[in-house]
């Protein structure tokens, strides 16, 4: 999964822009393509970002694709036109993950 940000207009109560995020979930044994798991703005996008945050997935700030993605229905593939700027973004999370360190699976005995 992966989470993309944006801050769209403003909001005329606090003066602050709002977030938007999505999830995205690719598993290519069963998918032909990535599909929106999760989308929202506001609080609902703080809670995506934090439960991305909490579970070590990596965050892509992409104001333009998050918008773009949050208007699709959930749990559909995303469609043709998308492919290059998911494709982009699966790659540079595939690059972290390349360079990120294995995990300590030490035990304590």
């Amino acid at each position: 999964m992966s989470a993309s940000t944006q801050r769209p207009e403003k909001t005329p109560a606090s003066g602050r822009q709002p977030r938007t995020a999505t999830a995205l979930r690719y598993d290519t044994d069963t998918a032909d393509a990535p599909r929106v798991t999760a989308a929202g703005s506001g609080y609902l996008a703080e809670r995506i970002i934090a439960l991305a945050k909490a579970n070590e997935i990596p965050l892509v700030q992409d104001p333009d694709l998050a918008q773009t993605l949050a208007r699709l229905e959930l749990n559909t593939e995303i469609p043709p036109n998308l492919y290059l700027a998911v494709a982009q973004v699966l790659a540079y999370l595939y690059r972290l993950d390349a360079e990120s360190p294995p995990p300590d699976r030490t035990t304590a005995d």
